[in-house]
């Protein structure tokens, strides 16, 4: 029986679907003991009962206004505090921006060696047995924590989420914040639309072959229509078709969604790092020799923006029965 911390994650006033994943993985870990969920922020309150929903037995509310936007100093002040007075057995926490900046810190901080980008937790024989991609998803390795507590980060969209409920207790915890060096004045989004990029079952992503801004935009309604979010290659940020943050590849986010529709992208093996493990991967390119091609499920030769449009009007249709 372990006593395991999850720092969990909101962003837009919503919490992020990563961190019930992380509160699975931890009852895994756990096995019967205590998870212990951290939710930072003014609003922290609201996500109690989810969380209690998920298996956390003790919530940590750290309602400090400075934590509404993430810094490296305050979140790092504010978990730290927690840490010390819960003293844990293992601690996980979302494979995120935030999580990608925070977690090494923390692991510094304390001696601890450091798991990053998990898709998978299992026991064995008391042992935590952490599963991980390496070489751009080309291979996975087990890793196994021998000394010190197991420290994770978890990638989102890869542990399936369970219910696990119980009786919770919320603890409403004072931290000291002070001497920050950075001080967050204003929050500039520039991504389009509702669904998290790194979280979303359904990801529409196009390449050079959009040709233009625009041409984004039989996409983001696509995306729209079957809930999912818009992404981008290299070559379309580099042409100024889209922000940098739509960016999917080996140099951007890594997606793992349920269903990938590449649109105008050719396949480069540095796009297909950010997506290879999307479990359906539908491509459409009107070159029949794109390389998108060995790697797709369902191939569409033809232009896209005849497909597209054409996609849309039958997933309506569909939709509009169920």
């Amino acid at each position: 029986m372990r006593k395991v911390l999850v720092l969990t994650e909101a962003k837009a006033g919503n919490l992020r679907s990563v961190s019930l994943e992380a509160l699975t993985a931890a009852h895994r870990i756990a096995e019967g003991g205590e998870i212990i969920a951290v939710a930072l922020g003014s609003d922290a309150n609201q996500f109690a009962n989810v969380l209690g929903k998920h298996g956390a037995k003790k919530i940590y509310i750290i309602g400090n206004k400075v934590l509404d936007v993430y810094t490296t100093d305050a979140y790092s002040q504010a978990l730290r505090q927690v840490i010390d007075v819960v003293q844990p057995d293992a601690i996980l926490m979302p494979h995120t921006a935030i999580g990608k900046d925070l977690a090494p810190r923390i692991a510094a901080r304390y001696g601890l060696g450091l798991v990053s980008d998990v898709i998978d937790v299992q026991v064995d024989n008391g042992d935590v047995i952490f599963t991980r991609p390496i070489y751009s998803g080309k291979a996975f390795e087990k890793k196994k924590v021998v000394s010190g507590i197991p420290f994770a980060t978890v990638r989102p969209n890869n542990i399936p989420v369970e219910e696990i409920s119980g009786t919770i207790e919320i603890l409403h915890f004072h931290v000291e914040i002070k001497d920050l060096r950075t001080i967050v004045k204003e929050v500039v989004h520039k991504t389009t639309g509702d669904v998290d990029l790194s979280e979303a079952k359904v990801v529409i992503s196009g390449g050079r072959g959009v040709k233009s801004a625009d041409g984004f935009k039989p996409l983001q309604e696509l995306a729209d229509i079957l809930d999912g979010a818009v992404g981008a290659s290299r070559g379309a940020c580099d042409a100024e078709y889209c922000d940098y943050s739509l960016q999917i590849g080996q140099t951007g986010k890594v997606v793992t969604p349920d269903l990938y529709i590449a649109c105008g992208i050719s396949g480069a093996i540095q796009h297909l790092a950010g997506m290879s493990n999307a479990k359906i991967v539908v491509a459409i390119n009107k070159d029949p020799e794109a390389p998108i091609f060995q790697v797709a499920d369902y191939g569409i030769v033809g232009d896209l923006f005849e497909v597209i449009p054409l996609l849309t009007e039958e997933f309506k249709k569909v939709l509009a029965h169920v």
